[in-house]
């Protein structure tokens, strides 16, 4: 099985490693996000997924965007993939690059479809308060995570849970449900979202990030897990 792997984050890097530790999954190159300035020193460094693939000597590429590099397409199509398996990559697929692959593209979605679409379901999840949450495996289309579903896995989320630790469970149990969902895909009969259930909560701006202590305290300790550690507050400011 021949694989084209796109992901950047921590979150989609046990699924590049669970992919490379099958004998039968040809992983033949990988497309991230373009280095970026980094740490204390803004120094140019790469993404997780690159630092692992570049470990296995893999093909990475990082166009700057996807969407209008045409000619990047053509070397999507030269890699004869069965699959792109898509995680956490952090660009919108073009129709024509959806339909490169002879199989489809599979996205790894950090929610249980179709609540919590989008590019921040595990802060949201813990933000409003969600007491299980689970990963979801699913045809993608045009749409932002309006794809046909493959596989569910739900799993709990415990009280002391933040976004780090979350996040951690959920890349694991999307690298397992990744690798099972490629196993069964001949016998898997996609299903189609509901969009009358469909949630999109907004992208996390700085104000999503001030705790107001005027807020309900259930209220302020979802922010604090699922903004986790980025919330702030101010002392002895006035108004």
């Amino acid at each position: 099985m021949r694989i084209v792997f796109m992901g950047t984050p921590d979150f989609a890097v046990p699924s590049l490693q669970g992919l490379l530790d099958r004998a039968d999954i040809e992983v033949v190159g990988v497309v991230t996000q373009p280095d970026a300035r980094r740490g204390r020193g803004k120094a140019l460094s790469p993404c997780p997924v690159k630092e692992l693939a570049l470990k296995h000597s893999l093909t990475v590429w990082h166009p700057e965007k996807l969407r209008r590099e045409p000619e990047f397409w053509q070397i999507l199509q030269d890699a004869n993939a069965d699959f792109f398996v898509v995680v956490a990559y952090g660009q919108i697929l073009p129709k024509a690059v959806l339909a490169i692959p002879r199989s489809g593209c599979i996205n790894v979605h950090g929610s249980l479809l179709p609540q919590y679409r989008g590019a921040a379901p595990i802060q949201w999840a813990l933000a409003r308060g969600e007491t299980t949450t689970g990963v979801t495996t699913m045809l993608m289309d045009e749409g932002i995570d309006t794809g046909d579903m493959l596989l569910k896995a739900e799993i709990p989320i415990g009280v002391a849970d933040n976004y780090e630790t979350l996040s951690h469970k959920l890349s694991h149990l999307g690298a397992q449900l990744l690798l099972q969902t490629l196993d069964q895909f001949p016998q898997i009969t996609p299903t189609p979202q509901d969009p009358d259930r469909a949630t999109y909560p907004p992208l996390i701006t700085k104000k999503d990030l001030e705790l107001d202590w005027t807020s309900p305290g259930a209220e302020i300790w979802g922010r604090v897990r699922g903004f986790y550690p980025d919330c702030y507050t101010f002392v002895g400011r006035n108004g």
